[in-house]
């Protein structure tokens, strides 16, 4: 994971140096590789211990009104970008115009000061003015879970917090715990009803499968000891209704039986978790005789 592997092996005074160089002479380091590594600097570095509140640095800077989805779904190879928004209020010498500043919103996994992950916007926020030391800020948040961003045990809340970066002077001010949102693992549902055609007052077998991405395979598996409901809806309507509930499988397999009475429309119904979203399975058409 690259966030993980920067916070490993970004320290200290390392990760200060890196930042102190004017955008002007750093052509070749990006805002996503600096905001890094200020973040070590402040949360794994060994400068981490003078620091005792929840704003890093030197650099005077504070964000409110942070606003981000609710919820992120992530598959296995399509690449995520979750737009969020902050005010971002500053001191009087603060340039946040200037070529050596940038801004940018992150989301990060387990506690603020020792993070599981965290994942920065590619590029920085573009900030508008309210008032001479206040500005609305938009960024992405990006996520590449083909190229290792996220196990599977990152599934869930996650916090955001924003950061500002000095190029010039190798300042920043980075705050969290400014909102919450949950990542999950997109998930898949499938259902099969048969036999078709079936005679009045049969029996009906309904199955299917509920899986979820895997993002360390990347490949979708199944999601194990969760329900399921199994709805119907006549040929003539347009509303479905819950017949039962039904647990996966180990596999994430479904499967039950019901009696066949007028032709319709068999489908599953997962409602979701804090880790997987809501889906539902097109429905299949059993005609009745």
């Amino acid at each position: 994971m690259r966030t993980r592997a920067t916070l490993a092996a970004v320290t200290g005074a390392l990760a200060l140096s890196a930042l102190a160089v004017p955008a002007a002479q750093a052509d070749d380091s990006t805002y996503h590789e600096r905001a890094e590594a200020a973040f070590a600097a402040a949360h794994g570095g060994s400068q981490k211990s003078a620091f005792s509140t929840a704003v890093y640095g030197d650099l005077d800077v504070s964000y409110s009104n942070f606003k981000l989805t609710s919820a992120i779904t992530v598959g296995t190879t399509a690449h995520v970008a979750t737009t969020v928004t902050y005010t971002l209020t500053h001191g009087a010498d603060v340039d946040i115009h200037s070529a050596d500043f940038a801004t940018g919103p992150y989301i990060y996994k387990g506690s603020f000061d020792a993070p599981d992950n965290i994942l920065f916007g590619y590029d920085a926020a573009t900030c508008t003015d309210t008032s001479a030391t206040t500005a609305t800020c938009k960024g992405l948040v990006d996520i590449y879970p083909d190229e290792g961003d996220l196990v599977n045990s990152d599934a869930g809340t996650w916090k955001g917090g924003a950061l500002a970066l000095d190029y010039a002077t190798g300042t920043y001010a980075d705050q969290g715990d400014l909102g919450t949102t949950l990542v999950k693992r997109a998930s898949k549902l499938t259902v099969n009803a048969s036999p078709e055609p079936v005679t009045k007052g049969k029996t009906i077998t309904v199955t299917g499968r509920l899986t979820r991405a895997n993002w360390e395979t990347g490949t979708y598996t199944g999601y194990s000891g969760v329900y399921a409901q199994l709805q119907f809806r006549k040929k003539s309507s347009t509303t479905y209704s819950t017949v039962k509930s039904v647990k996966t499988t180990s596999t994430g397999g479904l499967a039950t039986t019901v009696k066949a009475s007028v032709d319709g429309y068999y489908r599953y119904s997962f409602v979701g978790t804090t880790t997987a979203p809501a889906v539902k399975a097109a429905g299949d058409f059993v005609d009745v005789r």
